[in-house]
């Protein structure tokens, strides 16, 4: 049960009485018939478990972006509700426009929009939804917490997006699926073949030389498929603030440079087995270091 600011007016009155004629049983025989009022609007106020609630909202979102919880409230009773709510969420989930009002008809629902814009990366669980149901007379009503269970995960910033066009580029070079104008000789090893003229004089293999009675010259092809291991400190010296955010983030951010990182980034993935679809010779490993 809960009480509103008519129930304070229709008291006022009666604190006007007892200023002008101090008689205790002209104040107690108002406050009776107020109580009565009270009683009355709660018993005909339109029960808040009649009401069937549910939550949207999105997957993931990252830190600096909002998302939008969005909660629908079905009326299953006969009579129309009025109704006062709260759509709670934790002070670091950001939520902006989590109280409104709103009136459902019988057999009707309607929704409610609450901006989430998150402070901290991790998982937001939303709280309990506050009802409170009006009665006919709008003195008071009936109050009621229902459980709509919904997350949002929040991921770090990812201030290296703007790399991603030339980082994804160079992942397609390094799987050889565009063409790549290098310079030079490179540095890996490729084959053996005869010497013609205009080759540098120091690709020559002596050794092949003269067991095959012919010049012949190494070839060498860029570098590629180097196994990377990426090592990730999540101690407790990563949980430091480094201004706005914490160590662990910027140790995240700063790998985010190299080619395989923004694409598992940008699709929200946070999980490691992503290493194997983007590179097939890179790993992560987040441990405690300190």
């Amino acid at each position: 049960m809960f009480l509103t600011m008519r129930a304070v007016w229709a008291l006022l009155p009666g604190i006007i009485l007892a200023f002008i004629a101090p008689r205790p049983a002209a104040v107690l025989a108002w406050a009776g018939v107020v109580l009565v009022l009270v009683v009355i609007d709660v018993v005909y106020a339109p029960s808040p478990r009649l009401l069937r609630a549910s939550r949207a909202v999105g997957h993931g979102v990252r830190l600096g972006e909002s998302i939008t919880s969005t909660l629908t409230l079905a009326n299953t009773g006969r009579r129309t509700v009025r109704l006062l709510l709260r759509d709670a969420w934790p002070p670091s989930a950001g939520a902006a426009h989590e109280r409104g009002s709103m009136t459902i008809p019988p057999a009707q629902r309607r929704r409610h929009s609450t901006v989430l814009t998150p402070q901290r990366r991790g998982e937001r669980n939303a709280g309990p939804l506050t009802v409170r149901v009006m009665g006919p007379l709008g003195i008071a009503g009936r109050q009621a917490s229902l459980d709509v269970p919904a997350t949002v995960r929040v991921l770090p910033a990812f201030r290296s997006r703007r790399h991603l066009p030339s980082r994804l580029a160079r992942l397609r070079e390094m799987d050889g699926r565009s063409a790549v104008m290098v310079r030079g000789e490179g540095t890996e090893f490729d084959s053996l073949r005869e010497y013609v003229v205009g080759d540098d004089v120091r690709s020559i293999d002596w050794r092949s030389t003269a067991r095959r009675g012919e010049v012949l010259v190494r070839t060498w092809r860029p570098e590629r498929d180097r196994r990377v291991l990426i090592v990730i400190d999540s101690g407790r010296l990563s949980a430091a603030r480094l201004g706005d955010a914490p160590r662990l983030d910027a140790q995240i951010e700063r790998p985010c440079c190299w080619p395989p990182w923004p694409h598992a980034l940008e699709t929200g993935s946070m999980s490691w087995p992503w290493t194997t679809r983007c590179a097939p010779r890179c790993g992560a490993v987040a441990d405690r270091c300190s």
